[in-house]
């Protein structure tokens, strides 16, 4: 499966960040913690260039926190970039994603200060791919519901200013995936954690990879989510891995007539279940290397 999406919509979005680029003081460049490496976009740097960054992890209820302590270790000694483990939902960090941008921002701060300024509010872009948690931690900083929130990836569709108290103004940009997927392990660590339409995709083979990746490396947390007695052992035998996906199918009462597992319902729930951190929190990625096998469902 060759997994794409690029609407219109994100071509206008990057054009658009280029052109406000000049008014910004910081870019909040927000990633999903399962997925750090995936989930940011190589363009990004190529448009941002030199500007102050602060990188925040959402979603980190969801992901291994073991895993992400080495991505903060990986950002600062690697990147020499500050990253920040958020909840979006909860508000878990987010009071310390202003704190760390004037941390950032202190010698431009201070020589205003020196010349006799009042420092303006920090002018703040934030971007992420799509279905990272951009207007859910817009919202939430802003304490109020200002940007529109779904569960489903490309909600934003437009650029808009948002004031965050008397210290910060936002700029909200739609989610911007790349044009073409080199690494088809993108592709699919994307479409695992939700970051892609489901129209466009094949569940099955999405379910696939995510079995295929939590036999590898959360074996018991598998076993002991959908009490399985045992799992394979061979990651390349097609027949085992499916067998996996068919009893879970079926203790979740994914059954069509004849007693037959429905492959379809039984990849939403695991997907389902994947996102939502009910199997356990869930890194699908490690600094340097993606840990997932290679899909082979054919």
């Amino acid at each position: 499966m060759n997994i794409q999406w690029f609407p219109g919509h994100m071509t206008r979005a990057r054009r658009q960040i280029q052109e406000k680029l000049k008014l910004i003081d910081v870019v909040i460049e927000l990633l999903d913690a399962r997925i750090p490496q995936s989930s940011r976009n190589p363009m990004i740097d190529e448009i941002l260039k030199d500007k102050p960054r602060l990188v925040v992890l959402n979603k980190n209820d969801l992901a291994d926190p073991k895993v992400t302590a080495e991505w903060i270790r990986y950002f600062a000694e690697t990147e020499n970039l500050d990253a920040l483990p958020i909840d979006a939902s909860t508000g878990f960090g987010v009071k310390e994603i202003i704190p760390r941008a004037k941390k950032l921002l202190a010698h431009k701060i201070e020589a205003q200060i020196r010349k006799g300024m009042r420092p303006r509010a920090i002018r703040a872009l934030i971007v992420g791919i799509p279905n990272v948690g951009k207007s859910t931690l817009i919202n939430h900083m802003a304490g109020r519901k200002i940007a529109a929130t779904g569960d489903k990836p490309g909600v934003t569709k437009a650029q808009q200013w948002i004031k965050v108290g008397t210290e910060m103004e936002l700029l909200d940009t739609p989610g911007i995936l790349w044009p073409k997927f080199e690494d088809q392990q993108v592709g699919l660590a994307l479409a695992a954690t939700g970051a892609i339409r489901e129209e466009i995709l094949h569940l099955d083979e999405i379910a696939y990879y995510s079995i295929q990746y939590l036999i590898a490396n959360y074996p018991e947390e598998l076993k002991e989510r959908y009490s399985l007695d045992k799992l394979p052992t061979d990651l390349e035998d097609n027949q085992a891995i499916l067998a996996v996906m068919e009893a879970i199918g079926r203790k979740r009462g994914a059954i069509v007539s004849g007693g037959r597992v429905d492959l379809d319902k039984a990849s939403v729930i695991i997907l389902r279940e994947l996102r939502n951190g009910k199997i356990t929190r869930i890194s699908l990625e490690t600094p340097g290397a993606q840990i997932a096998a290679e899909p082979i469902m054919e």
